[in-house]
């Protein structure tokens, strides 16, 4: 099989050959409304792509961690890799198939707790707290081909409250 395109078949399905800069959002969403907007004007939007800059961590936090609420979740966690193992032994297991999954679940739980209050044990309250992290940009930059930006740019005009200049 050949490929028609020199170096096509090393060129990442997200790049473009020589992208320029259309417009830059504060929000993903303003983005992805530009990039809609040309797609319903028959733009040709393979063309483009949405680049998310500016990256900064953000940690929720979701509640403060107490012996109960880490042994409440060893158990949990604990009792679902238990079941998991249980059913997979009774699958191969001679015994009583219930029985084999009623004691591996109560391993599971067991030692889940066990776990989870050691761990928690060793940290020695340096993070009493639960969180959930993500990273998220500060800042989305539409990105065009340079082979149609301006047709890009005359379209975009259109759009109330489009930002068609980056520098603007």
């Amino acid at each position: 099989m050949s490929n028609p395109t020199p170096g096509a078949s090393s060129r990442s399905p997200l790049a473009l050959e020589f992208p320029q800069s259309l417009a830059v959002y504060d929000d993903y969403a303003t983005a992805q409304r530009t990039v809609d907007f040309l797609s319903d004007e028959g733009f040709p939007v393979q063309n483009c792509m949405i680049v998310g800059t500016d990256l900064k961590q953000v940690e929720r936090i979701t509640g403060r961690l107490t012996s109960g609420r880490v042994a409440a979740g060893g158990a949990m966690s604990g009792l679902w890799f238990g079941l998991f193992v249980g059913v997979l032994f009774s699958f191969f297991g001679t015994g009583d198939t219930w029985a084999i999954i009623a004691s591996t679940v109560l391993l599971g739980l067991a030692f889940g707790v066990v776990f989870a209050l050691a761990g928690y044990a060793l940290t020695r309250g340096r993070r009493d707290f639960s969180s959930v992290s993500s990273v998220v940009a500060t800042r989305y930059e539409v990105l065009v081909e340079h082979k149609v930006v301006g047709q890009a740019r005359e379209l975009l005009a259109k759009l109330p409250g489009a930002l068609p200049n980056p520098f603007s």
